[in-house]
């Protein structure tokens, strides 16, 4: 018997049909010599400090250094935090009963780097010295699943993807543990987390915060003039900046005087804009972030149900090319959108002929290939899975596009002494443009502006000042944020360093989502409509790391090079992990004499009975008397309620008006917060 190990069940039903293994079992498939079980994610973990023996948030225990590392089935939440998950250890049971059954193992868990650690874990949890082999595929279509099987790779051949693995694992567990622990027995109250990619994000959201908030915008003063030729009004921007209203109003009184406006320059340049490459995670969950407003988890949500479902391929990738084999399927997989009414009619504008190779790189592609389709045509998909299709069906249409190129007219116009200007776009070839504009018109940056030449007398319609000021540090949001762990900017350190961390930056594209929603749970951040703002207790945790190594960006991104030279086989697992401790000794000391600022609780009397002042934490505020039981939860629909609201509501019986709340469908609302005459909490809407 051989068994075949998936991450997923949907991903055992396929193989299962696929290998006629038919007979359906409790957590596994049987048939044709196959068992075909499955993972349901990271079944064993890296043990906790209880699991050593040592209680948590004692000082005398810190630095905890395991050695070995212990491996247990992963654990529940909450009150079963410290137990193992029944579920998990049922599952973990039956995977042992089949592995000793069978003479050998096939690896189908995810192609990437903690798919091979979910079942190395598990392997060696297990003690299982059965030989294995790997499959490594890029799409749950039936012909890449065969294809796979048919190409089966041996198991030896990814011991460095799983040394990196492994090395990764340890290091979040050392520095997360202790770094966490060492902050939350300093602040002396409360519980705080930290993290080898957790911490830098917060710092860089932190410092853009702080340097938007402290930005003093410097204002000016811009004439615009309104033009009306041939029919068409158009307008130009005065090129002087008034630094104050009465400057730019004298300026104007005399403008206003004259009825024409002369072209005194054209300078015209014809532009070249290269079609866009196909996405990979970051790229995919940033448009969706800026043109639907999706956050990053949510993306990578919809896209991991389109991928089990067939319809695209492996998400979690990092790369925007393909290889030699894959460009070969190119023309076929264009063609299957031909079926599809909305998206079939721009087929017309592919030149099969000869389409744009630039996306065909054998030398980016790593583990998985830039998202693609498949050539299984999608049927019945929410509205957020036909979103997340459509857009990786356009990328590939305008990848394999020719180039946009436009003509860009800079207008000079003079009236008195005064110079204005505009600038005309007008495309003369529209090349992957074209395909774009049928969903988005506002892309094509087109203005409307007649045919002017020098020496023309235009008119001038009118005139007005427009009040302006220099933009600061924009808050980021996961669009921007994704970018910004995309590439990290270092202006110290070697030329060749720098160069790396740009290549590499904060975590991967598969973690990146998991990090923002970390902060977010953690009450470190919060959405204020887009943009992600950090909490108070964010911003006491970026002032005690900020000039610590733990919150610099280019440390962690200087961990992901050696993690990436560990996958490839230049460098040493085991000297990796002792450089991690030696961090986590250092770390460990600096936090446990950090001083750390509370959040301010408020003296409160429970609501309910009357009789005990309410315990707050980060995660809810709750009446001490177990009898009484009155609990109620800080974050509500999204929102973290501040220790202010939670005042108003018990003194007040009502919180002001909390504006973007977002209900279980998605739909953001505005609601009050108010006790009821059974001191329970509901909403309360305004008229």
């Amino acid at each position: 018997m051989i068994t075949v190990l998936t991450e997923k069940p949907s991903v055992a039903r396929e193989l299962a049909a696929l290998l006629n293994a038919t007979q359906k079992r409790e957590g596994f498939f049987q048939g044709e010599g196959y068992y075909i079980t499955w993972a349901l994610g990271h079944l064993v973990t890296l043990g906790l400090p209880e699991d050593y023996g040592l209680s948590g948030f004692v000082k005398d225990h810190l630095p905890i250094l395991p050695s070995p590392f212990i491996l247990t089935p992963r654990k529940g939440e909450g009150k079963e935090r410290l137990l193992p998950d029944k579920r998990i250890v049922k599952q973990l049971v039956l995977i042992g009963e089949l592995f000793r059954k069978s003479d050998s193992l096939i690896v189908a868990t995810d192609a990437g780097r903690e798919g091979e650690l979910i079942f190395r874990y598990i392997y060696d949890y297990l003690n299982c010295t059965k030989p294995y082999k790997r499959m490594w595929i890029s799409s749950l279509t039936e012909k890449a699943l065969r294809h796979g099987l048919e190409n089966l790779l041996p198991g030896e051949d990814f011991e460095n993807l799983y040394l990196a693995a492994r090395a990764r694992s340890r290091a979040d567990w050392l520095v997360g543990i202790n770094a966490s622990q060492a902050l939350s027995i300093a602040a002396g109250t409360g519980t705080y987390s930290l993290g080898r990619v957790q911490t830098p994000t917060l710092g860089l959201i932190c410092k853009r915060f702080l340097e938007h908030r402290d930005h003093k915008p410097v204002k000016y003063w811009q004439i615009q003039l309104s033009h009306t030729k041939s029919f068409t009004e158009f307008s130009s921007d005065g090129a002087l900046h008034f630094d104050t209203p009465q400057k730019a109003e004298d300026a104007l009184k005399s403008l206003q005087r004259q009825s024409h406006a002369v072209v005194i320059e054209i300078k015209s340049e014809t532009v070249q804009e290269a079609a866009p490459l196909l996405f990979d995670l970051t790229a995919m969950q940033r448009e969706a972030n800026r043109k639907y407003g999706m956050t990053a988890s949510e993306t990578l949500e919809v896209a991991q149900r389109l991928y089990e479902k067939q319809f695209i391929t492996y998400p979690r990738t990092g790369s925007r090319y393909v290889t030699q084999d894959v460009w070969a399927e190119i023309p076929r997989l264009i063609r299957v959108l031909q079926q599809d009414p909305e998206l079939g009619k721009h087929i017309s504008k592919i030149k099969f002929g000869r389409l744009n190779r630039h996306i065909l790189n054998d030398g980016k592609v790593t583990d998985h290939h830039g998202l693609l389709i498949t050539e299984k045509l999608p049927s019945a998909l929410s509205v957020k899975e036909g979103i997340i299709y459509r857009m990786i069906a356009l990328r590939l249409l305008e990848s394999v596009s020719e180039p946009c190129r436009k003509e860009i007219s800079r207008i000079t116009l003079q009236v008195l002494h005064y110079d204005f200007g505009l600038i005309a776009s007008a495309f003369t070839e529209p090349g992957w443009r074209s395909i774009r504009t049928a969903f988005d018109d506002s892309t094509t940056g087109e203005t409307d502006v007649p045919e002017l030449k020098v020496g023309d007398r235009i008119a001038i319609a009118s005139g007005s000042i427009i009040q302006k000021q220099e933009a600061g540090p924009q808050l980021y949001t996961e669009d921007s944020l994704l970018s910004a762990m995309e590439r990290i900017v270092s202006e110290t350190g070697p030329a060749q360093f720098r160069k790396d961390l740009k290549q590499v930056g904060l975590g991967t594209p598969a973690t990146r989502a998991a990090i923002i929603d970390s902060l977010l749970e953690r009450h470190y951040v919060l959405r204020e409509g887009r943009m992600l703002l950090p909490t108070p207790k964010g911003l006491e945790v970026y002032t005690i790391i900020a000039d610590m190594p733990i919150g610099s960006a280019a440390m962690t991104a200087d961990w992901e090079i050696a993690l990436a030279a560990i996958e490839q086989g230049a460098f040493s697992g085991e000297k990796f992990q002792a450089e991690i401790e030696t961090y986590t000794i250092s770390i460990t000391e600096q936090l446990l004499k950090a001083s750390v600022r509370n959040e301010a609780v408020p003296e409160l009397l429970c609501p309910k009975c009357g009789h005990h002042h309410l315990l707050f934490s980060d995660h809810a505020v709750t009446c001490p008397n177990q009898q009484c039981g009155w609990l109620q939860f800080r974050k509500v629909c999204g929102m973290i309620l501040p220790g202010a609201e939670i005042e108003n509501l018990i003194r007040n019986r009502s919180t002001n008006l909390l504006k973007g709340m977002v209900s279980k469908s998605g739909k953001k609302f505005n609601a009050r917060l108010v006790l009821d005459d059974r001191q329970q909490v509901v909403f309360a809407f305004d008229k």
